[in-house]
């Protein structure tokens, strides 16, 4: 299990190295990329999709209970601070 996080990390990682900067950069007093996925996953969201740095919030794509959903988690401390519903892939 840890070798598919961490292969779900790195994948998650080199993809937002790709993507075009339309996202905040993470700062230092930001939570790293790979431990944000993983309060993800202890909180009971899996296939993540998307994990972004935007308007002083993490931001990602997941689904929980069979939906697909958006999060948004402190920058920090990595807690859950908003869901919302259906989550698109645009």
């Amino acid at each position: 299990m840890n070798t598919r996080k961490t292969a779900l990390a790195a994948t998650l990682i080199a993809g937002l190295a790709a993507a075009p900067a339309l996202a905040d950069t993470p700062g230092k007093d930001r939570m790293p990329i790979d431990q944000v996925l993983t309060k993800l996953t202890e909180a009971g969201y899996g296939s993540v999709r998307s994990i972004e740095a935007d308007d002083g919030v993490w931001k990602a794509k997941a689904s929980r209970d069979g939906r697909a959903v958006k999060v948004r988690l402190d920058p920090q401390t990595g807690a859950i601070v908003e869901k919302a519903g259906k989550a698109s892939d645009d």
